[in-house]
C-alpha cells in the first residue's frame, strides 16, 4: 500500500509469500482533483470555523470544546496535503525523507484523530440525551481537557514509528515517497493494516449504536417536540454520514491488499486493481476535513448562532431570520399592550373627572 503515487511498487513483505508482480502502472490525470478540492474548501470551512471559534463564541461548553479539538485534527491533513499533491504532480518526491515521514505521520494521524473526536462527539451526545444523570454528561471543562489529552495520546502513539522509519525510495531526481519500502517494515506494515482496519469497525459500531439508542429513547420517552428528536438524529446522522463516506473506502481496499498479497500474492491482476483502488478511496479520506465544518453547523447551536450572525443580512440562516421576525413581533406586541393599557389609564381618568 503507497500513498498516492503515479506509480505504485507492490510491497515485498507484510504477508505470507512474496509477490512479484510488475509495478503498478497508475496514470489517472484527475487524481489530484480530490486533495486539492480539500484542501480548498478544507482550508476555508476550518479557517472560518477557527475564526468563530476564537472570537465570536462568548462561552464554550464541553461540545465546543470537542469541535475545536477536530479542527486542529483537520489542520493535520490540511499541512501535509500540499506536499503529496505536489508529488503526484510531478510524479516523484523531491522533498526529503524527513518530509516524507513527517507527511505520512500527519496524514495518518488525521485520520485516526478525527476518528476518535468524532465518536467522542456522538458518545457525548448519547449520555446528554439517554443518561442525563451520568457523570460524563456533567464532567467539567478541566476534566474533558484532561480526556482529550488521554485521547490524543492514544491516536499519536502508534503512528510515531512512521517518524523513525526511512520511506523513500528510488534514486536521483525520480525517488517516492511509500509508506512500506522494504521487507524490514513487516511490523509496521501489519501494524497500520490492524489500526486501519479497528479504528473504523469499533467506532462505526459505536457511533451506530448512539444513533440508534438517542432515536429509540426519544421516541419511546416522546421528549419535547418531534424538532428535538430531529434536531439529536441531525447529528448523529451528520457523524454518520460523513465517517461512512470518507473512511469506509480505504478499510475496504486495505483489507482487500491485505487479503491477497497475504494468502494468492500471485494474483497479481486483482492485487493491481485493490492498490488502485486504495489511490482513489485515500482521496476520500482527505475529504473529511472539508465536510468536517458540517458536523460543526448540527452538533453546536452556539456555532451556528455565531456563523448566522456573521454572515451578510442577505445570507442569513432561516432561523436567525425567524428569531429577528420573533423578536419584532414581540417588541410589537409589548408596544401594543403599553398603548392599550396608557389608552385605559386616560380612559379611567376622564370617567373619574
Amino acid at each position: 500500500m503507497t500513498i498516492l503515487n503515479p506509480t505504485t511498487p507492490i510491497p515485498s513483505g507484510g504477508g505470507s509469500g512474496h509477490s512479484h508482480c510488475p509495478p503498478v502502472d497508475f496514470q489517472l490525470g484527475g487524481v489530484t482533483l480530490l486533495p486539492v478540492l480539500t484542501v480548498i474548501l478544507g482550508l476555508l470551512g476550518n479557517i472560518v470555523a477557527l475564526w468563530i471559534f476564537c472570537f465570536k463564541l462568548k462561552a464554550w461548553n464541553i461540545n465546543n470544546l470537542f469541535l475545536f479539538n477536530l479542527i486542529i485534527a483537520d489542520f493535520l491533513i490540511l499541512m501535509s496535503l500540499p506536499l503529496r499533491i505536489d508529488a503526484l504532480r510531478r510524479g516523484y518526491w523531491v522533498f526529503g525523507d524527513g518530509l516524507c515521514s513527517i507527511d505520512l505521520f500527519l496524514l495518518y494521524s488525521n485520520r485516526s484523530a478525527s476518528i476518535a473526536l468524532m465518536t467522542v462527539l456522538a458518545i457525548y451526545r448519547y449520555f446528554k440525551v439517554v443518561h442525563p444523570h451520568h457523570w460524563f454528561s456533567h464532567m467539567t471543562k478541566r476534566q474533558a481537557a484532561y480526556m482529550l489529552v488521554v485521547v490524543w495520546l492514544l491516536i499519536i502513539s502508534p503512528r510515531v514509528p512512521i517518524l523513525t522509519n526511512k520511506h523513500t525510495e528510488g534514486n536521483g531526481t525520480r525517488t517516492r515517497c511509500l509508506f512500506f519500502t522494504c521487507s524490514s517494515h513487516i511490523t509496521l506494515i501489519t501494524m497500520h493494516r490492524i489500526l486501519t482496519v479497528l479504528e473504523f469497525i469499533i467506532p462505526m459500531a459505536m457511533l451506530l449504536f448512539c444513533a440508534i439508542r438517542i432515536s429509540s429513547f426519544l421516541r419511546e420517552q416522546q421528549m419535547g417536540k418531534p424538532e428535538k428528536v430531529r434536531k439529536a438524529m441531525r447529528v448523529c446522522t451528520a457523524i454518520v454520514v460523513v465517517f461512512m463516506v470518507c473512511f469506509l473506502p480505504t478499510t475496504v481496499t486495505t483489507i482487500g491488499v491485505w487479503v491477497i498479497h497475504s494468502y494468492n500474492p500471485e494474483d497479481c491482476d486483482t492485487f493491481n486493481i485493490f492498490v488502485k483502488l486504495t489511490i482513489v478511496a485515500l482521496g476520500l479520506n482527505f475529504l473529511n476535513s472539508a465536510l468536517d465544518p458540517i458536523v460543526y453547523i448540527f452538533s453546536s447551536s452556539m456555532f451556528k448562532r455565531a456563523l448566522c450572525s456573521s454572515l451578510p443580512h442577505f445570507l442569513r440562516c432561516g432561523q436567525d431570520a425567524d428569531d429577528a421576525e420573533m423578536t419584532t413581533s414581540s417588541i410589537e406586541s409589548q408596544s401594543t399592550t403599553q398603548k392599550d393599557l396608557k389608552s385605559m389609564r386616560a380612559d379611567r381618568g376622564n370617567e373619574a373627572m
